[in-house]
C-alpha cells in the first residue's frame, strides 16, 4: 500500500506562555534529519496505543476537538486500545512530533500538511483526510487598530508595502502570506516569523503593522481591539485547509486502526455540521483552550464577517474525503511552495495523498463528500 513505508479565562495574553511552556514547543522549524525508524503499530485488530497530535487553537481543524471530547474513536477501535491528544501550537509542531516518532496521527493545516509528505527519508507520512476547507480560516489578514479605514480589501493589502509583516512561519499562514505578496505585488518592508504570543504583543505595542493568523486567534484579536481584519483567502480567491495525516507504518501495518480512526473522523464532522451543534462544539474548544471566551470561539467558527472585511457565507466546509476541491488546494499549494523553494519537490509522490480510505467510509455510509458545512451567522452571540 505504501510504496516508500520508512479553563480559566485569561485576557489578552491568555497565558500561551505557560501553554507552550507545558507542552515543550521550542521551536515551529521542520525536522528533516531525526529518525524514529519504523514503529510497532501490532496486528490486525490488536489493540493499539495512538498518539494524536491536533490543533484546538485551530478552528478549521475542530474535529480533531469533537473526536476528543465525545471520544468516537472508542466505538471503532480494537477494544483495549488507548488514544492520546498533544496539542499543537502550530502544524509545524505536529509535523516534527510525528517525523520522530512521537505522533501517530496529525490535525494541521495545508502547508505543513503538504510538507510532511516530503520528508520521506526521515519518515513517510501520507494525507488521508480534509478536516476542513475555506477561505477565512487559515488565510486571515490583520493590521494594527490605528491603520486607516479601508474602502476595501484591495486598498487595505496595498497599504501593506513597505509594511512590518508577521507570520507563524512553517504554518498555513506562511503560504497564504506569500500569495498576497505574490498576488498583490506587495514588498514589506520586513516579514518576521513570531508565534501567535509575539503577534499579540507586537499589536498591542504598536511594534506590528499587518499579520496573518488563523482562527479562533483572528477574531479574539479583533474582539478584543488589538488588530482590525482587513482581508481573507476570499479577498485574493486563496482557499486554505485543513488535513488529516498520518504514518506510513501506522497505515501499512494497520489499516484496521486507519479505517476506525476515519468513520469516527466521519461522525464528528457530521457533529460539527448540525446547526444545532454549534455552541456545543464552541463550549468543547474553550475547554480545551486557555485564554478564549466562548463567544470569541463562536466567532471564529460561525461568526459573520463582511465582503470589505474578506467575510464569506461558508466558514468551513466540512469535506472529510479528499474532495476535486482539496486535491485542486494540494495541488495548488504544492506548485508554491516548490517556486518558493519551502519543498524540492514539484509533485508529491504517488502515496502522499491516499483517497482510498474515506471513499471507502462513504461508500459505506452512503454519503458524500463533502459531507456539510459551517455557515456564516448573522446576530449576536446565542450563547
Amino acid at each position: 500500500m505504501i510504496k516508500n513505508i520508512k479553563h480559566a479565562q485569561r485576557r489578552v495574553t491568555f497565558g500561551l506562555t505557560a501553554v507552550v511552556a507545558a507542552i515543550g514547543i521550542a521551536s515551529t522549524s521542520f525536522v528533516s534529519t531525526v529518525t524514529a525508524g519504523t514503529l510497532d503499530h501490532g496486528k490486525v485488530g490488536e489493540p493499539v496505543n495512538l498518539v494524536v497530535g491536533y490543533q484546538p487553537y485551530y478552528t478549521e481543524a475542530w474535529s480533531g476537538v469533537v473526536m476528543r471530547d465525545q471520544k468516537l474513536y472508542e466505538k471503532y477501535l480494537p477494544k483495549g486500545s488507548t488514544v492520546e491528544f498533544q496539542i499543537g501550537l502550530a502544524g509545524s509542531v505536529i509535523v516534527n512530533g510525528m517525523l520522530a516518532g512521537k505522533q501517530h496521527i496529525g490535525y494541521m493545516g495545508d502547508m505543513p500538511a503538504i510538507v510532511s509528505t516530503t520528508k520521506e527519508r526521515v519518515a513517510p507520512i501520507s494525507i488521508v483526510a480534509t478536516a476542513g476547507l475555506g477561505f477565512d480560516q487559515c488565510n486571515i489578514m490583520l493590521a494594527r487598530m490605528d491603520a486607516p479605514d479601508f474602502a476595501n480589501s484591495k486598498e487595505a493589502l496595498q497599504w501593506m508595502n513597505g509594511k512590518n509583516v508577521a507570520v507563524p512561519k512553517g504554518a498555513c499562514t506562511d503560504r497564504f502570506a506569500l500569495a498576497v505578496f505574490e498576488k498583490a505585488n506587495i514588498k514589506p518592508a520586513s516579514y518576521l516569523n513570531q508565534n501567535i504570543e509575539v503577534i499579540t504583543s507586537g499589536f498591542r505595542a504598536g511594534k506590528l503593522d499587518a499579520a496573518a493568523i488563523w482562527e479562533p486567534t483572528a477574531s479574539r484579536l479583533v474582539e478584543e481591539g488589538l488588530a482590525k481584519r482587513i482581508a481573507s483567502g476570499a479577498s485574493v480567491d486563496e482557499n486554505d485547509g485543513g488535513f488529516i495525516a498520518m504514518r506510513g507504518d501506522l497505515i501499512e501495518q494497520r489499516p484496521d486502526v486507519v479505517k476506525a480512526w476515519l468513520n469516527a473522523e466521519l461522525d464528528a464532522q457530521l457533529f460539527m455540521a448540525d446547526p444545532a451543534n454549534t455552541m456545543a462544539v464552541v463550549r468543547m474548544a474553550e475547554s480545551q483552550t486557555t485564554g478564549f471566551t466562548e463567544e470569541v470561539l463562536w466567532k471564529s467558527m460561525a461568526g459573520a464577517y463582511s465582503d470589505a472585511e474578506g467575510g464569506t457565507p461558508v466558514r468551513i466546509e466540512l469535506a472529510f474525503g479528499i474532495t476535486p476541491k482539496a486535491q485542486a488546494l494540494i495541488t495548488k499549494a504544492t506548485t508554491f511552495l516548490h517556486s518558493i523553494k519551502t519543498i524540492n519537490v514539484k509533485t508529491l509522490r504517488d502515496d502522499a495523498v491516499m483517497t482510498e480510505f474515506t471513499e471507502a467510509i462513504l461508500k459505506e455510509r452512503g454519503l458524500t463528500a463533502p459531507i456539510g458545512e459551517v455557515r456564516a451567522q448573522d446576530g449576536p452571540f446565542p450563547g
